[in-house]
């Protein structure tokens, strides 16, 4: 099985990886095409040089490790993918060969945890509206995509996972509720600006609160990305 996992970013993705990352059967990738994304945008994200010495930028090359034999000779490949990063320039004919699953969170709390690491992120920043034209894509295509909302997977972290499983035709293994301290040896070279609190976690963190307090700015981008997430977020398992 070769998972394609949808996420924008600030959306448990990371804990995600990590869950599948400690199941023994499990290889994982994180981010592939980040460096092509980088290359082809000129967008001047944090680490951007190391970004792009760290992967192939060529899309082709990354497609060809996605399709290719799984690394490590696991049996399954969990590949996490940030939907922003499927611009006009990347091939998508490759994804109709994976179990796609989409990864959502409110956009409230993806305004907010962005914006912390990254200035004045825009809605092509997030990957709200790629992620429901993705989903959108495979549904033409026959396929029926699982989504998960992050907020239930922190609520309950095994029913969901155990879900997830059930509606992939995966075997449930228990080690996916916890990993070791420190990161995962797969990590992006990225992770040291993004991952540190997931890098100080062994679990998944508990149920979120209520919606944060947002800047004016903050406010207009979530609000900009609510019709995007809501269709998702209605077909979500729950």
């Amino acid at each position: 099985m070769r998972i394609a996992m949808w996420s924008g970013p600030r959306n448990l993705s990371t804990a995600m990886m990590y869950a599948f990352g400690a199941r023994a059967d499990f290889a994982v990738v994180d981010e592939p095409f980040y460096s092509s994304y980088l290359m082809q945008t000129g967008l001047d994200h944090p680490m951007r040089e190391e970004i792009i010495a760290s992967q192939p930028s060529d899309p082709g090359d990354v497609i060809a490790q996605l399709l290719g034999p799984i690394p490590g000779g696991k049996r399954h490949f969990y590949q996490k993918h940030m939907t922003q990063h499927m611009i006009a320039g990347i091939p998508r004919n490759w994804i109709a060969d994976m179990t796609n699953v989409f990864l959502i969170r409110h956009p409230a709390r993806v305004a907010a945890s962005f914006a912390a690491k990254y200035e004045n992120p825009t809605l092509s920043d997030i990957g709200f509206i790629q992620q429901l034209d993705l989903y959108e894509q495979l549904k033409a295509q026959g396929q029926n995509p699982v989504v998960l909302d992050s907020a239930d997977i922190r609520r309950d972290p095994e029913g969901m996972l155990r879900k997830l499983c059930d509606a992939i035709g995966l075997s449930w293994d228990p080690s996916m509720l916890s990993w070791p301290e420190g990161g995962h040896p797969d990590d992006g070279v990225w992770a040291p600006h993004w991952y540190s609190a997931v890098h100080r976690s062994t679990g998944f963190a508990p149920a979120e609160g209520d919606l944060p307090d947002l800047t004016e700015e903050q406010a207009a981008l979530a609000k900009a990305a609510m019709p995007y997430y809501q269709p998702l977020s209605e077909v979500a398992l729950a």
